[in-house]
C-alpha cells in the first residue's frame, strides 16, 4: 500500500532535483515555473532572499512547467537551463536566462552558456534533447498537484497563495516551522 504523504513528496521533490541552498535544510519552497514568465523572473530575487537570508532553514527546488502555448521558447529554455545543469551551473544557467528573459531562442541561449563558460552547442538543439524527459516528468508532476500557471509554489508540501514578497513567504515558512508568522 503507498503512503498519500510519500507519494506527495516524491511528486514535489525528486532525488534528482535542483536545488538552491542547503540540499538538507528543514524548509522546502519548491516552485514550478518557466523560464520565459515575467511573473516567475520577479519571483526569482524574492526566492534567492528568503533562501539566502534563512540560515540554511530554507531549500528551494525549482520544477519546470513550461507554458508553451503563451511562451513558445519556454521548452527550449528548460532544456538549455538542464543542459547547464548536466555540467553543474543549473543556478547560474536559470538566473541568466531570467536576466536576459527577451533573447531565449537559440541563439540567446547559445550566447548565454557562452557567457558562463559552457559549451553552446549542448544548450541548444538535438544535444539538449536528452533532458526532455525531465521537464515531462516535472510539468506532469505540476499537473499531478493541480499546478495550472506560474509561478506555483509549496512550502513544505503546502500550495502556498499568498503574496509573493519575502516577508509573506518568511511568515510561511514559519508557520511551516510551527513559529508565529512575524517574528523575526
Amino acid at each position: 500500500m503507498t503512503d498519500p504523504a510519500t507519494d506527495r513528496a516524491a511528486l514535489l521533490v525528486p532525488e534528482d532535483a535542483h536545488v538552491l541552498g542547503d540540499r538538507s535544510a528543514p524548509v522546502t519552497i519548491v516552485e514550478f515555473g518557466d523560464l520565459e514568465c515575467p511573473y516567475c523572473r520577479a519571483a526569482a530575487p524574492v526566492l534567492r532572499d528568503v533562501v539566502a537570508s534563512s540560515g540554511g532553514r530554507v531549500r528551494l527546488v525549482f520544477r519546470h512547467f513550461p507554458l508553451f502555448e503563451v511562451h513558445p521558447h519556454a521548452l527550449t529554455a528548460a532544456l538549455a537551463v538542464e543542459a547547464a545543469g548536466a555540467q553543474g551551473r543549473f543556478w547560474e544557467m536559470h538566473e541568466a536566462l531570467f536576466d536576459h528573459q527577451a533573447r531565449l531562442d537559440d541563439d540567446g541561449l547559445a550566447d548565454r552558456a557562452v557567457a558562463l563558460g559552457l559549451d553552446a552547442e549542448t544548450v541548444v538543439g538535438v544535444p539538449a534533447q536528452q533532458f526532455a524527459d525531465v521537464v515531462r516528468r516535472d510539468y506532469a508532476d505540476g499537473l499531478a498537484l493541480g499546478v495550472q500557471g506560474t509561478p506555483t509554489l509549496f512550502v513544505d508540501g503546502e500550495r502556498y497563495r499568498g503574496a509573493l514578497t519575502a516577508e509573506a513567504l518568511r511568515d510561511a515558512v514559519r508557520l511551516s516551522s510551527g513559529e508565529s508568522p512575524g517574528r523575526q
